[in-house]
């Protein structure tokens, strides 16, 4: 089965590469489009994937494609100055990437990123103040892209995603984290087309255009009727509740932590982290 989806992997790859090449090109370096990254009611996860990103990694994100001008919690110990920088770059040309759901209840103080001049600022404020005047807005994971754990049940924060809270096109680029090749190659798609091509939900076809069963490695015992019974064993997972079937992204091509592994190589069900309603339609992960 190996054999038969290299082309795909080595075509989705050289795609992403010239997606970002010609982004390169395009920009002239002394006038990059600047970024804000806010982290809402999130875990952090999608920043600290985008931290761990290879190939390309962050920093050649920083240096050759955005200006980062602001992060809640990469610039926490800039305190009033950082947050000054979101302000002024409000009345500039830029892209918002929002991670974590949208706290609103008693007006988003389950969610405070900042202070500024006395005055408490939410997630909230902040998304709803940059979301209105972003060129493009990202919502990167799955609590961004749909609520995801973030809004879970009982949901005590009233939490929703990106999506849902601003009255604009959002793109999506969900997972539980996001992969940071998602995260780069959308940016680099915005940058060289100002309309990506996406899918019927808003996420980026590139990515999120065909299922994980797919091209699923253990496709081949599916089709087969061989499925494992129990954790740990080689074949299908389908009937231990694996959520591949009706998952769509590129998971087992692009792979984690420089393409090392993925949930179904590490012999664990797909749980669907990339899929509207995870986590509570997706529960319990696993089945028996």
């Amino acid at each position: 089965m190996g054999s038969e989806i290299c082309p795909v992997v080595g075509n989705k790859q050289n795609i992403l590469k010239s997606i970002i090449d010609k982004a390169i090109n395009n920009i002239d370096q002394n006038k990059k489009i600047n970024l804000i990254w806010l982290e809402a009611a999130t875990c952090s996860g999608n920043i600290i994937s985008l931290l761990n990103a290879e190939n390309p990694d962050v920093i050649y994100l920083l240096r050759k494609m955005v200006n980062m001008t602001y992060n809640n919690s990469l610039m926490a110990e800039e305190g009033e100055r950082a947050f000054k920088k979101f302000l002024d770059t409000l009345d500039t040309e830029f892209i918002l990437v929002v991670e974590g759901a949208v706290a609103t209840k008693n007006n988003g103080l389950y969610n405070v990123i900042a202070r500024y001049k006395g005055k408490t600022i939410t997630g909230m404020d902040a998304v709803a103040m940059a979301g209105k005047k972003a060129k493009y807005v990202l919502a990167v994971g799955s609590c961004a892209s749909y609520g995801g754990p973030s809004a879970a049940r009982p949901n005590p924060s009233e939490s929703k995603s990106v999506y849902d809270f601003l009255d604009r096109e959002v793109i999506r680029v969900p997972g539980c984290p996001s992969n940071p090749q998602w995260v780069i190659g959308t940016i680099a798609s915005i940058l060289i087309n100002d309309n990506p091509e996406l899918d019927k939900e808003n996420r980026p076809v590139l990515f999120y255009g065909i299922t994980i069963h797919d091209l699923c490695p253990r496709r081949s015992y599916f089709d087969k009727g061989i499925f494992a019974k129990k954790l740990g064993e080689p074949e299908c997972m389908f009937k231990l509740g694996c959520r591949g079937p009706i998952t769509r992204t590129d998971c087992p091509i692009r792979r984690w932590n420089n393409s090392t592994n993925w949930p179904i190589g590490d012999n664990t069900p797909c749980i669907g982290c990339a899929r509207n309603g995870f986590p509570d339609s997706m529960e319990p992960f696993v089945r028996y």
